[in-house]
């Protein structure tokens, strides 16, 4: 149970961090780098979307911009006769003309024309009160009397780095009512009746679907075309096609009539392009391609925003939870597919559902948690190896506990032939003594002993390898090679026959009885390592060399240290030793040489 709190609460915290940023949008140039990929849909467009660009040429022919109304009520009329569908107008015309008569022709072909859209302007604060205020300083229309269904906005919200990538489907007018986007009007002249797209009690619907809007009425669109994608027939030409080559041209076509002049200014940037901008004229064409296609996509933010929020949390989560009872290979793989599934997750509903899901937050949460999750591995292994060890080396030497840790080979069965220096003690007089007292106290007693065996042992660096009953078992030499292993192990012998004198003469005063040591060291080869079932290991040595050190602990006298023949050569020259001379030992034909040290030399 603990450790499924401690995953949720793990997940909560990566999910408000990330949230955070999330909600803040602090990732947006790598966010929205996704997104352009997403949207990036170079595809064939619809013969039927045509543009008559304001271009250098007829800006030549024609003359000085801007040109008299009269000839745009020609051109109008003409494309009209040719049988198009519609007119969109991305020019300004908010201002009279200098010349009356313009105007009144203007007016004359608009009135007999009602699937002309005039251009509508909003001039909007440079700081909204909020993210999804749409409130504006100033709207433009245009000076000629027109219906509502005429009239549409051409506002092009770009984002940061002035890259246009949503359609501002709508704005609500100060009267009340809300006015589409210039691409909304065209785009419903080529859509059947159960597709137009229409804005019904608060939201946007194409047909039956509703659209997800953000706050500012804007729909992340697909780009059919880059700069210049489009086929573009000049104003000059058009105004002088002849009948045929007009009908050929805009029969049952969409039109849209703007600046195509660099020139003219009213170019921005796309995702189709980092660099080339792209004319207004072509955006919105663009626009009406998409709307057309329904290539346009729904985020999960304003109101939906929850969505992002729970993906954060779930994905934590289970990517914590998951990673971290893991192996580490295992948590990897996992690592790698929450990684990679998440982005294809992405990319379908992308592709099938004209779903823009968060794909940098999510990502970076995947990231986090598996990142936390190793920490937290670690660290618990950590506490695991120090509690291990620091309870692993009341039993065996310090040495012994590094070994097994930092070595593979020292967790498996089998050994390894090593020269060292073997000691066995033995309390003589023990048993004779736990007749005397009490359990508690046998245990007490035995206790200072062993404690007294141990330190001897630790102090010159032997490894304390078991206790056998009342006695010890102790190796000089290994896990850690020593050079001096059997001065050590004689010098640790007579630390235990020194510091046995005090507790001998504390257990006399208060038992009348007392106890003491007796030791048996021998060196030569003996096979260390671990030996035992392969659940069950136990580090210690065997052979020969081993049994002989018994046996001369079994045959020592209290307070005696009896050595080998081997150790009493290599150590001779340091202590005080007297020879015994030979005694049969269990285990060889021939006697064996016994030494018994008294003592170190004086220097």
């Amino acid at each position: 149970m603990i450790k499924q709190t401690r995953a949720v609460l793990t997940a909560l915290l990566i999910t408000l961090v990330v949230g955070w940023l999330y909600h803040n949008d602090a990732l947006y140039n790598v966010e929205v780098n996704f997104v352009d990929r997403m949207t990036k849909e170079i595809r064939t467009v619809d013969s039927r979307i045509v543009i008559v660009g304001i271009d250098d040429d007829s800006l030549s022919n024609l003359g000085q911009w801007p040109w008299p109304r009269s000839i745009h009520a020609g051109l109008i009329k003409r494309i009209e006769q040719a049988g198009a569908k519609a007119i969109g107008l991305d020019l300004i015309l908010s201002e009279p003309s200098q010349d009356p008569a313009d105007d009144a022709a203007m007016q004359d072909v608009l009135t007999q024309s009602p699937n002309v859209i005039l251009a509508n302007t909003f001039i909007f604060p440079s700081k909204q009160e909020d993210a999804g205020s749409l409130k504006y300083d100033k709207l433009l229309k245009p000076v000629y009397d027109v219906g509502e269904q005429q009239q549409a906005h051409i506002n092009v919200f770009a984002d940061r780095g002035d890259i246009v990538r949503q359609i501002l489907l709508g704005v609500p007018t100060k009267d009340g009512n809300m006015l589409p986007a210039l691409s909304v009007r065209l785009a419903n002249y080529l859509l059947p009746p159960t597709k137009q797209i229409t804005y019904e009690n608060g939201m946007w619907k194409q047909g039956a679907s509703t659209l997800f809007t953000n706050q500012k009425n804007q729909l992340y669109f697909a780009f059919a075309q880059p700069p210049g994608g489009y086929t573009m027939i000049p104003y000059f030409d058009a105004l002088n096609m002849d009948p045929e080559t007009m009908e050929g041209a805009f029969k049952d076509a969409i039109v849209l009539i703007g600046p195509y002049s660099v020139g003219l200014g009213d170019q921005y940037l796309t995702p189709t392009s980092n660099a080339t901008k792209m004319f207004g004229v072509e955006i919105h064409a663009n626009m009406v391609q998409s709307l057309q296609d329904s290539r346009y996509y729904q985020t999960i933010t304003g109101s939906s925003e929850w969505i992002g929020w729970a993906l954060l949390f779930i994905l934590s989560l289970l990517t914590y939870w998951l990673t971290r009872r893991a192996r580490p290979w295992l948590a990897f793989v996992l690592f790698l597919v929450f990684f990679i599934g998440y982005a294809v997750i992405a990319i379908l509903a992308n592709v099938l559902l004209n779903l823009l899901l968060p794909f940098t937050y999510p990502i970076l949460a995947i990231i986090i948690s598996y990142v936390i999750s190793i920490v937290n591995r670690y660290l618990a292994e950590r506490k695991e190896r120090n509690r291990v060890t620091s309870l692993f080396s009341r039993y065996v030497s310090q040495q012994v506990v590094d070994e097994i840790l930092s070595s593979q080979e020292a967790q498996n069965l089998g050994g390894t032939r090593k020269n060292v220096t073997l000691m066995f003690v033995d309390i003589r007089g023990f048993t004779p003594l736990s007749e005397r007292i009490e359990p508690e106290e046998v245990i007490q007693v035995l206790n200072e002993y062993l404690d007294l065996c141990t330190q001897a042992v630790f102090a010159y660096e032997g490894t304390l390898d078991k206790f056998i009953g009342d006695g010890v078992m102790a190796i000089f030499g290994a896990p850690i090679p020593l050079d001096d292993h059997p001065v050590r192990a004689v010098r640790a012998a007579l630390q235990m026959k020194k510091g046995s004198a005090a507790l001998a003469e504390r257990l006399t005063e208060k038992y009348g009885y007392s106890v003491s040591f007796g030791i048996g060291l021998n060196s030569g080869d003996a096979v260390i390592g671990n030996i035992g079932a392969k659940n069950r290991l136990d580090y210690t040595a065997i052979g020969d060399t081993v049994n002989m050190a018994a046996r001369l602990e079994s045959n020592a006298k209290p307070g005696q240290i009896l050595i080998s023949q081997s150790t009493y050569d290599l150590v001779k020259e340091l202590f005080e030793i007297e020879p015994l001379g030979e005694i049969k030992v269990k285990g060889k034909e021939k006697p064996v040489a016994v030494y018994q040290v008294m003592g170190e030399k004086e220097k």
